[in-house]
């Protein structure tokens, strides 16, 4: 490939479409770190070609650089020529100093950047500086010892992309987790791990897939193998909801523990509890079971990226499947039985059907009141006297005026 001379000449080519490519990169948020002195770096998931999923750090004067290579070698989309053909997205200069209040606010701003870079044509979103500077480099790699006396502080990107300064009140500290059992990964976005592990786990998804860092390890881990070190509950697991919320499965299931329930693909049916370790408790009809939850998917949302999901992970295993599991705690974790799911969601549906009224019809309910309340015993009514009983019980004066009218 020629070397790019002046104002674009010898620009280099498009990549063919089977070369490497990313096809997303995520900001997750950033970390102040103190060594070798206080600085700020940005955690951002970068999601490649072939599925692998990879989390990269960079500062900021690092990806100012790049941007500015980066219009460097395309003069023409960055607007040098002619402002009117800019499409390389701006990214502002980095300040003299670079305070915490700095790198909170410019998150949205980075979310933005890269979200339009990879929307660019494929000559700019997959040339070789643009791959380059998003693949793991050792420092990536190179986790905090535990020698340290001051650890990183993580702060995450907030789901809605908002990243209002007041919003941020502190550090969010990882929650820290313990293997139970032996864990090997199945692909390369996963992460392996052997019992007693303890891991930071940075996001928790609901399909049962968590993403965890250890040492020099990052990677996905199931739920399933890991287990609070305070207590075998997990505080999180949120309550059973018997109203239920309507999902439909966009993967088939064969139920392999009398437990759970097979359904196919484009069947409807209720969530009634949603557990952390990605296998809820649904209800089909009067039944109620475990189904994966990463083959569900909101009823009326696209499906798209729920399958390309099932595509790079699948269901995760279960807790009662993980063979040799060993808990630091002494007792096993509270979960309800399928027949207490069942009773009480029969005993919802029942008190739920007896609320919603049903067609007016001369034997319901709704008519029945009225003839209710009419069936009830009226006092007697007694017969009128004759006249000449009440001209014997009338007083003086009655008679009177009685034989006066008369």
């Amino acid at each position: 490939m020629p070397s790019p001379g002046p104002r674009g000449e010898g620009r280099p080519r498009s990549p063919a479409m089977g070369d490497t490519f990313i096809r997303h990169i995520a900001l997750l948020g950033f970390e102040k770190r103190f060594v070798p002195s206080q600085h700020f770096v940005y955690m951002f998931l970068v999601k490649w070609h072939d599925l692998s999923e990879k989390v990269v750090y960079r500062r900021f004067t690092e990806i100012y650089e790049f941007h500015k290579t980066l219009k460097e070698m395309f003069p023409i989309e960055a607007g040098d020529i002619n402002p009117q053909n800019r499409i390389i997205p701006h990214l502002p200069a980095p300040k003299w100093y670079e305070g915490q209040r700095a790198a909170e606010s410019r998150q949205g701003t980075l979310s933005e950047y890269c979200n339009t870079l990879m929307s660019l044509p494929v000559k700019i979103s997959r040339c070789p500086l643009l791959l380059d500077f998003f693949k793991v480099r050792p420092d990536d790699l190179k986790l905090p010892s535990d020698s340290q006396v001051k650890k990183p502080e993580t702060y995450l990107m907030p789901k809605d992309g908002k990243t209002n300064v007041a919003d941020i009140t502190g550090p969010i500290i990882l929650q820290t987790y313990r293997a139970i059992a032996d864990y090997e990964k199945s692909s390369s976005s996963e992460m392996a791990l052997a019992t007693g592990d303890v891991v930071d786990v940075v996001e928790k998804s609901q399909s049962g897939w968590w993403f965890c860092q250890m040492k020099t390890k990052r990677g996905w881990v199931p739920a399933s193998y890991l287990e609070p070190l305070d207590s075998p509950d997990e505080a999180e697991d949120p309550e059973p909801n018997y109203a239920g919320e309507p999902y439909v499965t966009i993967k088939a299931y064969t139920a392999l523990l009398e437990d759970e329930v097979s359904l196919q693909e484009g069947e409807t049916v209720e969530v009634i509890h949603k557990l952390l370790d990605g296998w809820w408790v649904i209800r089909k009809d009067d039944v109620t079971g475990y189904f994966p939850s990463i083959y569900l998917q909101k009823a009326g949302q696209d499906i798209a990226q729920a399958q390309n999901q099932i595509k790079r992970r699948g269901a995760p295993p279960r807790r009662s499947s993980i063979r040799n599991a060993q808990s630091i705690h002494q007792r096993s974790r509270k979960r309800l039985s399928q027949d207490t799911y069942r009773r009480n969601s029969v005993r919802f549906l029942h008190q739920r059907r007896r609320q919603v009224p049903g067609p007016q019809s001369p034997g319901s309910p709704l008519k029945e009141q009225p003839q209710t309340d009419s069936s009830k015993p009226q006092p007697a009514v007694p017969p009128r006297p004759s006249a000449d009983l009440i001209l014997h019980r009338c007083s003086e004066s009655t008679k009177r005026k009685l034989a006066s009218a008369v």
